[in-house]
């Protein structure tokens, strides 16, 4: 039973870096329809940029967290501005492609800059733990559990009780409608961008307790988000969240209690078996469409 728990709780915590990745990829497709297959690259160079304030220029853990954050968020706006925006309204394969060439540039830049090695981030949670009896959770665990509640609950918070987060769920619905209305489209698709980098942010920071940061780290993990996002709903907020906590749930137990080489598919074979039984996600509304 104790077994049990702690890799519920592991599961939970590797989940919810899941569900923020699969976050960004629904936040961007809620405001432009575009799929960002660079999301995962994004959560990795915001890694880099967290470990070069905390572990190179040595400063305040907290600080470094929300300067990689803020760089993350303007770089996240560029990306839009001088990589997405000039091709919207073309097929939805060419913007695939071009976010597929941005997350090779980004791993090609990253491993120039920083090299090809494994970097980790100390945190305040590296060390320690919590014991409840003979059960026995690491603090970084459950710091990563705790960190991604108050970051969905603050963006709850932004997208239900603010002028801009309304503007943005305007934008998500109808995007002509929105710019009629007299909503600065272009601005809020760019934060929009900015969100979404700033989300991968935390989760290759968080991340950063867990596991070593690496230049195909948001590979990896991106192709794991990114079936999150569809096993939640493509679309739905909520629905992110939750299918990386049942990715990472899966992923955990199958590597845990199933013979080796089952933890990189069991993940995969309950998203197509909840697929067939519901296309449209956990979370997702159905639309019939008439024959």
């Amino acid at each position: 039973m104790l077994d049990f728990v702690q890799q519920l709780v592991s599961g939970i915590a590797l989940g919810c870096v899941y569900g923020l990745i699969a976050l960004g990829f629904v936040l961007v497709y809620k405001a432009t329809e575009v799929v960002n297959f660079a999301q995962g690259d994004l959560m990795m160079l915001g890694g880099f940029f967290a470990f070069t304030f905390i572990g190179i220029l040595g400063l305040n853990y907290w600080i470094g967290f929300a300067g990689a954050v803020i760089c993350m968020a303007l770089f996240g706006m560029l990306a839009e501005r001088l990589v997405v925006r000039p091709i919207l309204g073309y097929p939805q394969f060419s913007i695939i492609m071009a976010t597929i060439g941005l997350g090779y540039f980004l791993r090609s830049i990253s491993g120039m800059i920083w090299g090809t090695d494994d970097f980790k981030i100390e945190t305040p949670f590296s060390q320690g733990v919590l014991r409840i009896g003979s059960l026995v959770l690491a603090y970084d665990k459950l710091s990563v559990i705790a960190a991604t509640v108050i970051l969905c609950a603050l963006l709850y918070l932004f997208f239900n009780r603010t002028t801009l987060g309304t503007a943005m769920r305007a934008s998500s619905e109808n995007m002509l409608a929105a710019y009629y209305m007299g909503i600065p489209v272009k601005r809020v698709v760019s934060i929009v961008w900015a969100i979404s980098a700033a989300v991968a942010t935390c989760a290759g920071v968080l991340l950063a307790p867990i596991t070593f940061i690496h230049s195909n780290v948001g590979l990896v993990l991106g192709l794991k988000a990114f079936p999150a996002a569809v096993l939640g709903g493509f679309g739905s907020i909520p629905g992110a969240v939750v299918g990386g906590v049942l990715i990472g749930v899966i992923e955990s137990m199958a590597g845990f209690y199933l013979p080796q080489g089952w933890k990189d598919v069991a993940p995969y074979l309950v998203l197509l078996a909840v697929l067939l039984l519901k296309p449209e996600g956990l979370f997702g509304l159905h639309v019939r469409k008439k024959v």
